[in-house]
């Protein structure tokens, strides 16, 4: 039986799809905006009093909310569920974590979204109780209509700082590099190094931040792996969110990266302007060196060179020739080339085949 609402919305004896005005209404939403009735009005053809109705039935379930008056209304999703909770990490079980604050909650969600959710929760939650050496984590978890959020976070030493100091960096940045590149862990004895690599692509956003740094992604980057925080943080702070109906399989990213025969992890896809600091350009030895390091540990890097207009002959050449020739179990392939880039490339590897071709005189 149609509403006196629904009847009003059938345009050239058209009925309009109430559930996709509804649906749009919370996808419009993302982010906070003004302009919402007259959005609905103009996409749907249906006149702004009927966008206004439907609009003011989202506000009184409780599903959105608006601030101002009239015309410049700001409209808003509302959190259906909130919660935090602090945690003493002595003897804490991650899984009491995901069962406490996300598991009831996230019980109506797509299996695939739980499975993600549960994945993520629990292996950061695990990294901060075996790594950050903090004695207090706070957990905190946000729900609307359109997506879950949730921070872990804690005081301790902070993440990239002890990366850095684990592996003798020259600096907390190149913690992101390694990050990136997976199979990195500062306990190999009882970690693998593999829940920040996947989490990182199982979730629509994913970012740590600590200290002056973040690393992953989000949609206020213009690229994957932003690198200054906007404030300095003590300790670490995990940063995650997917939608409710989000259609992504866990396993799927884990055979994405995966040796079909053994399933083990064994792809990587590495950013390269990573190794490349501000105003530098990657021109040296010791820079490719500094990308490589750990690439051994794969069978299949992607190299990914969005960002990089141009590299030098020596940093190509330790790249290209010099790794492949004493790593030849891990191949290496690129995307994103730019032209100057793809030149040193071809030169590089050029002269490996001059070079095969002299020793076989």
């Amino acid at each position: 039986m149609l509403t006196k609402l629904d009847k009003k919305l059938t345009i050239k004896g058209v009925k309009v799809d109430k559930k996709a005005i509804r649906q749009q209404a919370i996808r419009l939403l993302r982010t906070p905006q003004k302009g919402l009735i007259s959005e609905l009005a103009q996409q749907f053809s249906i006149s702004r009093e009927a966008a206004r109705k439907y609009v003011s039935r989202l506000i009184t379930e409780g599903i959105i909310s608006s601030t101002g008056q009239t015309r410049a209304k700001t409209f808003q999703l509302e959190n259906q569920y909130v919660n935090t909770k602090n945690y003493q990490v002595r003897d804490l079980d991650e899984n009491i974590v995901w069962r406490e604050l996300f598991a009831n909650q996230l019980s109506d969600l797509p299996k695939n979204v739980q499975t993600i959710w549960q994945y993520g929760i629990t292996e950061m939650v695990n990294n901060a109780i075996d790594h950050s050496n903090s004695e207090i984590v706070s957990i905190t978890v946000w729900r609307n209509a359109l997506y879950t959020t949730a921070t872990i976070e804690d005081v301790g030493e902070g993440i990239f700082l002890k990366i850095q100091k684990a592996f003798n960096l020259y600096d907390p940045r190149e913690s992101i590099l390694e990050l990136a590149k997976g199979k990195l862990t500062t306990d190999p004895n009882t970690h693998t190094g593999e829940g920040i690599f996947f989490s990182s692509k199982m979730f629509d956003v994913f970012i740590i931040v600590s200290d002056k740094l973040r690393f992953g992604h989000s949609n206020d980057c213009i690229d994957n792996f932003c690198l200054e925080a906007e404030t300095e943080k003590k300790g670490t702070t995990v940063f995650l969110q997917l939608d409710n109906d989000s259609t992504r399989k866990s396993k799927d990213i884990f055979s994405e990266y995966s040796n079909p025969e053994d399933f083990s992890f064994s792809k990587t896809i590495v950013p390269v302007k990573l190794a490349q600091y501000e105003g530098e350009m990657l021109i040296s030895r010791s820079q490719a060196k500094r990308l490589v390091m750990r690439f051994e540990k794969f069978q299949d890097v992607v190299l990914d060179f969005d960002g990089v207009s141009e590299i030098g002959q020596a940093f190509a050449d330790e790249l290209f020739r010099v790794f492949p020739n004493t790593y030849p179990n891990t191949k290496l392939t690129t995307i994103h080339v730019a032209e100057k880039v793809q030149h040193m490339i071809v030169r590089a590897l050029s002269q490996e085949k001059n070079n095969l071709q002299k020793s076989l005189f």
